[in-house]
C-alpha cells in the first residue's frame, strides 16, 4: 500500500514548525518512508556554515532523515505521545549537501520495542549517498 503526505499533512504528525520542519513531502510504501527537502539557500544555518562556502550541517541532514521516519510510527502516536529522536549510531557522511540540492531520504523500520522504534536511514542528492545512519525514535509524553 502506498501513501503520500504533503507538508500540511506532515504537520499533523510532527510537532515541528518553521524553521525546523525540514520535510516537504513523504511517501510510505512497504514499510519504507521516502521524504524530500529542497535546500533553498536562505535557511538560517547556511549563514554560518560556512560563509562563502555553504554546506548543510550533518545534524540537519540527520534531522531530516529522522523527521521522514516519524511518519512510520504515526499509527502509535497520540495527542499526548509525540516522536522524539533519541539515538544515532554508525552515522557516516559521504558527500556535501548545498543550496539548490534536493535532499532525498529513505528510512526503513528495523524493529520496535515500544516506546522505541529502530531505523536504518539514508540521505542522498541525485542518487549520490550523502549520509547513512542507524537511529531510534521514541514516542514520549509531551
Amino acid at each position: 500500500m502506498r501513501c503520500a503526505l504533503n507538508q500540511k499533512e506532515i504537520m499533523k504528525i510532527l510537532p515541528h514548525r518553521e524553521a525546523m520542519l525540514l520535510l516537504e513531502n513523504v511517501s510510505l510504501e512497504g514499510g519504507i518512508a521516502r521524504g524530500t527537502y529542497q535546500f533553498r539557500g536562505d535557511e538560517w544555518f547556511f549563514q554560518g556554515h560556512f560563509p562563502k562556502n555553504p554546506i548543510a550541517p550533518g545534524l540537519i541532514l540527520c534531522e531530516i532523515i529522522a523527521q521522514s521516519a516519524c511518519v512510520l510510527v504515526r499509527q502509535y502516536a497520540t495527542d499526548s505521545l509525540v516522536p522524539y529522536l533519541v539515538g544515532m549510531d554508525h552515522t557516516r557522511f559521504h558527500n556535501d549537501v548545498r543550496p539548490g540540492d534536493c535532499f532525498e531520504t529513505e528510512c526503513k523500520l528495523i524493529r520496535k520495542r515500544k516506546p522505541f522504534f529502530f531505523f536504518e536511514g539514508v540521505g542522498s542528492v541525485n542518487k549520490k549517498i550523502c549520509v547513512k545512519t542507524d537511529f531510534s525514535i521514541a514516542l514520549l509524553t509531551k
